[in-house]
């Protein structure tokens, strides 16, 4: 197991199989509140399609085109945070996250996000992050805003939540502000 500590109470560490069923136990247990903002949750239906998913994700970490982790909270999944793909010609990636909502209100994810701009950004040289969240979704929005990230514009009618359009803020920061901007770097993550 591969585990990076971020401080006392949270740590993250690479998805593997036998994550699946803590995975799949707080997606179900905070069903109703995830649905509001991420349309794979009601194709989730069984620990089956997490199966599913890990194999997915660590398919990307072996061939270098993503990472997924879990974040853990006193020893507990709390959610994951990963980067969703590497272009590797541009020097950029993707950051997406989610948490249970027992876990909402604790500073968790922020500092999760922290950690994954940072390998980012210092293991993994990459120029520039971006994270993305529908307009209308306060809380994700609010994470790209406490680390520095500029919000760089607007996308209509990004993505078909269910029943209707939404649209997107677009979040960046490139590796120049992000080591400028007095980030400090806490231990690399390293797998």
């Amino acid at each position: 197991m591969f585990k990076h500590y971020i401080d006392e109470e949270l740590s993250l560490k690479l998805v593997e199989p036998e994550d699946a069923e803590a995975i799949y136990q707080v997606m179900d247990e905070s069903r109703s509140h995830l649905r509001s903002w991420l349309a794979w949750v009601d194709g989730t239906e069984s620990i089956e399609h997490t199966k599913e998913f890990v194999q997915m994700v660590m398919n990307k970490f072996a061939d270098g085109t993503g990472v997924s982790t879990c974040i853990l909270y006193q020893g507990q999944v709390a959610g994951l945070v990963g980067i969703h793909a590497v272009d590797r010609k541009n020097s950029k990636t993707s950051i997406g996250y989610w948490l249970g909502e027992r876990f909402i209100g604790k500073g968790i994810m922020t500092r999760a996000t922290k950690a994954m701009v940072d390998y980012a950004i210092y293991e993994k040289g990459l120029n520039r992050v971006e994270i993305r969240a529908a307009s209308e979704n306060l809380k994700s929005r609010s994470i790209p805003e406490r680390l520095g990230f500029i919000q760089e514009g607007n996308i209509r009618q990004a993505e078909w939540l269910y029943d209707q359009y939404v649209d997107h803020v677009v979040y960046g920061v490139t590796a120049g502000e992000w080591k400028t901007n007095g980030q400090n770097r806490g231990c690399p993550l390293e797998w």
